[in-house]
């Protein structure tokens, strides 16, 4: 596997790698995290901050991940444009008053002198105990894992008896850069920060994902079978896009 050492040249951040075989490439493009895996394709992904995460085969050649994102290089840089010229998603501080998403809605939070457990929701608001307020990100991101997992089965149950589609269990991640993904073995993982969306994106993460188990990949026959099921899927996907940053604390 070959390193990358960031340069400035002429103005430019250029990255330089050395492979094992002395070959020196030189990129254009700044690469902050490579992550090698059992998977077939390449993935690019830019990160709310403009920054970028390459996602690679195990046994991908050097040259050939090298001439991937030199190919991608004007989408690459249109991205990272678009990414930071976007407001950052606001901090949370988690005060009277402020807002919390859950499948889509804005619910405000109370803050309360006492109660038993440490978040609570009713429905209509959050309330949260103030003697918890120092670690009341970890108590958010506890009830949000919570119902992740119930949301989140339910929906695939219901979408796999509809269509036919057979897994093995559910798994809640905290994943930042994937909403859904699905091993070899059958096992469905989902990020907590899903349960944020409104419910029918739940279900095209959903849908994207039990269609993996009959189809490893992200070719036209992969597309084919998600557009028979959930044919305005490309919405959906947009609007991942779009509000996607703003599914976390």
């Amino acid at each position: 596997m070959f390193v990358g050492l960031p340069i400035i040249w002429k103005g430019l951040k250029l990255q330089i790698f050395f492979s094992p075989f002395g070959i020196l490439l030189i990129m254009s493009i700044l690469i902050d995290h490579i992550v090698h895996s059992k998977r077939k394709t390449i993935a690019l992904i830019i990160q709310p901050d403009g920054t970028l995460t390459v996602r690679a085969p195990l046994r991908m050649p050097d040259v050939h991940l090298q001439e991937y994102i030199q190919n991608h290089t004007e989408w690459i840089r249109e991205k990272q444009a678009q990414a930071k010229a976007s407001p950052p998603p606001p901090k949370k501080h988690f005060v009277d008053g402020e807002t919390f998403l859950y499948l889509g809605k804005a619910y405000p939070l109370t803050i309360v002198a006492h109660q038993r457990s440490a978040l609570t929701f009713s429905g209509s608001k959050f309330h949260l105990a103030n003697s918890n307020l120092p670690k009341a990100g970890q108590f958010f991101i506890r009830w949000y894992k919570a119902q992740a997992l119930m949301v989140i089965s339910e929906r695939v149950a219901f979408h796999a008896k509809q269509n036919k589609f057979i897994y093995q269990k559910i798994r809640i991640s905290s994943a930042r850069t994937r909403w859904g993904s699905c091993s070899t073995n059958g096992t469905l993982s989902f990020t907590w920060r899903l349960v944020l969306a409104p419910l029918e994106i739940v279900d095209y993460v959903v849908l994207h994902e039990l269609v993996h188990t009959q189809i490893r990949n992200h070719s036209k026959t992969f597309w084919h079978k998600v557009g028979e099921i959930l044919p305005e899927y490309k919405k959906r996907i947009r609007w991942l896009k779009q509000n996607g940053k703003y599914l976390t604390l």
